[in-house]
């Protein structure tokens, strides 16, 4: 097991180094592949995919078969639709600027919000409340929360170097505080942690683990800085990513532990299959689905 998850997280890297690299097309294709998996993932999890509350009161057995198989049904069909809408826009705005960027990601996701009521009015009483509730949840828990690894990528104010625009250099933050701060908090819990920070969502987590990985992340935030300092022209760039990644680094371990509750909930060790050794998308990005928006945000107040 140890081998197939070594494994899988190399082919994880690099292809992270690979599609966020290149970021245009290949980033956003990569990107909608990684939100529908994400949103199918979430809606088994959630009770999405079933028919009411009696398969979402079945058990854990009628859980993971229910999680484990690709049943559509009418609402998952609206957040699918709403997915291919959503990252059209995001698209049409990169390359004709037709609508604004707030504008587009607005409207797809009331589009969402307003197909899933409509499913829920005439299909009445096929599905609960709860459900559709629970869609919108898992569209915008995965989809839109992911969508901000190409914003961030695609960030156009300039920098020292004529042509290429911060994202860039920006984007590999948000490695640097999930990726990075896992490591730095492991490594620190194994040697200092004796106070367990969430004992019921994940027993193994310890408050000196947390410490040692916001302080990590800051630490190679603030490194990552001092190397590329020339190409934003300003030194004040290496305080400032020391800033992004020790915040970043507390809203992803906020993450892992959000993606375990809801499986807590849902009774299920797993979201998926797809990543051998790792589980599903959301196993692997949930702490990078809760970067990203912060990554984006961050940056745009303190660099644009």
């Amino acid at each position: 097991m140890f081998w197939v998850r070594l494994r899988s997280g190399i082919i994880l890297v690099i292809l992270a180094l690979v599609t966020m690299f290149a970021g245009g097309k290949i980033l956003l294709a990569t990107m909608i592949f990684l939100s529908v998996i994400a949103y199918w993932e979430l809606c088994g999890a959630t009770g999405v995919r079933g028919e009411g509350k009696k398969d979402q009161d079945a058990g854990r057995q009628k859980r993971e078969e229910v999680s484990g198989r690709w049943k559509k049904n009418g609402l998952e069909t609206v957040g699918l639709l709403g997915i291919i809408l959503y990252y059209t826009l995001l698209w049409v705005n990169e390359e004709t600027e037709l609508l604004s960027l707030q504008t587009g990601m607005l409207f797809s996701i009331i589009c969402v919000f307003m197909g899933g009521m409509f499913v829920y009015v005439f299909g009445f009483p096929k599905f609960q409340a709860s459900q559709v509730l629970a869609a919108f949840f898992s569209f915008f828990y995965g989809p839109v929360c992911l969508s901000f690894i190409y914003l961030t990528r695609e960030l156009g104010f300039g920098t020292a170097e004529e042509g290429n625009g911060a994202g860039l250099y920006v984007v590999w933050l948000i490695l640097l505080c999930s990726w990075g701060c896992d490591t730095c908090a492991y490594c620190a819990g194994m040697l200092f942690g004796k106070h367990k920070m969430s004992p019921v969502l994940s027993p193994k987590k310890s408050v000196e683990g947390a410490v040692g990985g916001v302080i990590g992340a800051a630490a190679l935030g603030a490194l990552y800085g001092f190397v590329i300092r020339e190409r934003f022209g300003d030194e004040r760039v290496i305080l400032f990513f020391a800033l992004i990644c020790s915040v970043g680094a507390l809203i992803s371990m906020v993450g892992d532990l959000a993606a375990s509750a809801v499986k807590r909930n849902a009774d299920i060790k797993d979201y998926g299959k797809l990543i051998p050794g790792h589980g599903g998308v959301m196993d692997r990005f949930d702490s990078v689905i809760f970067t990203a928006p912060v990554i984006y945000f961050m940056t745009v107040f303190l660099l644009a």
